[in-house]
């Protein structure tokens, strides 16, 4: 026995006589520093927009995730890239229903998805979901869980669902979800649900990127006629209650017929539709069909009416007339100028030196004149 085992390893002393154990030998690095950056950096590497575009075309997934983060990313080569990417997309966009779900915290927004999912792949269909993750507002991340919680349906080959970031966004809808929405038709999604982050400014947003606007709702946890705004109401072509199953059918069918009573005390809506109400069980797919049939009949009803097409097109001018404020709220504040005087005006506001339409006036004329 050598001193270098007896060393290694105090087994082979000669007072262990029963056990001997080798030293081994000395294993090698697996990988060098200069491998993991090439790796890394071929990770990152931003291909060509035509490559994309092919790849998405023929729904090679990986390459639309990669797309989509391209178009989500506040880089200013990233989004050269991106916008070049929904241009050559933009053609093959627009044959899907788009479908907003909204609904209070805990109303079983995922498990009503993942139920609705798998209905209409199981019936043929393709399925993209777009959940907006909300950010935190004190350390901007998100938990992006929705694959978690939509487990059976992230394993459907038919569907996609990708969860963003609402990065602190107006009502936590992410900035970019419009040009996913195209990303994912141009891939051969014929269904895009778009999920949010819950009753909120944000329903105005999604309202407006979407033909159908699907509003979740809970029987027995109080006043429901007080639990959420008239303009969400007002907005909704069709109220579900969920988890009408147990104890809670018959709150839910009540619940149901309060609904019933006060939609039909708002004004008529553009499209001619009569929103309803319905219950159903996302958690045992229980009245599932019904309400996908109330959407395919909406649909069917506003294209007769051409209120379909004429609402897809005001909401692009609605989007572009966003996209303006957007960047120029963005030019404003990346401004070297502007940031530098921004602080001055900020402590003079603190100090009641100055009102705040005052300091903003200033702050618009330096930036007017810096133009």
């Amino acid at each position: 026995m050598n001193k270098k085992e007896t060393k290694h390893h105090i087994e082979n002393d000669p007072e262990f006589k029963s056990l001997n154990v080798n030293a081994g030998v000395e294993q090698p690095e697996v990988v060098n520093d200069e491998s993991v950056k090439r790796f890394l950096m071929k990770r990152r590497e931003v291909l060509a927009p035509e490559i994309y575009v092919e790849g998405i075309l023929r729904g090679d997934i990986p390459l639309l995730s990669k797309a989509v983060t391209l178009v989500e990313s506040s880089k200013k080569e990233h989004q050269q890239v991106a916008q070049e990417i929904i241009k050559l997309c933009l053609p093959h966009s627009g044959k899907s229903i788009r479908v907003g779900i909204t609904g209070v915290p805990g109303v079983g927004k995922s498990t009503f998805i993942e139920a609705m999912g798998s209905y209409i792949t199981t019936k043929g269909g393709k399925l993209a979901v777009l959940a907006i993750d909300p950010s935190s507002e004190r350390s901007k991340g998100s938990i992006l869980g929705d694959k978690t919680r939509m487990e059976e349906l992230a394993g459907d080959k038919n569907a996609y669902i990708r969860p963003s970031p609402s990065a602190g966004s107006l009502g936590g809808v992410a900035r970019k979800t419009r040009e996913t929405i195209i990303l994912c038709e141009a891939a051969g999604f014929d269904h895009v649900f778009i999920e949010t982050v819950g009753v909120g400014q944000s329903e105005t947003a999604v309202h407006s990127m979407t033909d159908f606007f699907l509003l979740l709702m809970l029987a027995g946890a109080g006043d429901e006629l007080q639990g959420i705004k008239r303009g969400i109401m007002e907005m909704a072509d069709l109220i579900a209650i969920n988890k009408a199953d147990g104890n809670n059918i018959d709150r839910a069918e009540m619940a149901r017929v309060q609904y019933k009573n006060a939609i039909h005390l708002f004004p008529k809506k553009d499209s001619g539709w009569d929103p309803g109400v319905l219950t159903c069980s996302a958690y045992n797919k229980t009245g599932i069909e019904p309400i996908w049939l109330q959407i395919e009949k909406y649909c069917a009803e506003t294209s007769n009416n051409g209120y379909f097409n004429s609402n897809r097109k005001r909401q692009a001018i609605y989007w572009m007339h966003e996209t303006i404020e957007e960047q120029l709220r963005k030019s404003f504040y990346d401004n070297m100028e502007i940031k530098g005087k921004l602080q001055q005006m900020e402590e003079l506001v603190k100090q009641d030196s100055i009102s705040s339409f005052v300091a903003a006036g200033e702050l618009f004329n330096l930036y007017s004149r810096i133009r």
